[in-house]
């Protein structure tokens, strides 16, 4: 599974890629988990508002940060 946080590095985009790991980590999912901080590439997914997790390509959330939990029942 690959997991992408889309974000320029603000600390709402941190915290979503910190919840994000411990969400993999308490699920056991096999995931790679990638930030996405160059804008172009941000653009190419269309989301009008970041931070945004992607996972296997497709955007689940944007504009705000998902809590572990929230994360943990994308996983699933």
């Amino acid at each position: 599974m690959l997991i992408q946080i889309l974000g320029s590095g603000c600390a709402k985009c941190r915290q979503l890629y910190d919840n994000t790991l411990e969400a993999v980590k308490q699920t056991t999912v096999d995931a790679d988990i990638q930030k996405v901080e160059k804008i172009n590439e941000i653009m190419k997914f269309g989301v009008p508002f970041t931070p945004a997790i992607v996972i296997d390509g497709v955007v689940k959330a944007y504009g705000k940060v998902l809590s572990v939990d929230e994360i943990k029942g994308l996983l699933t």
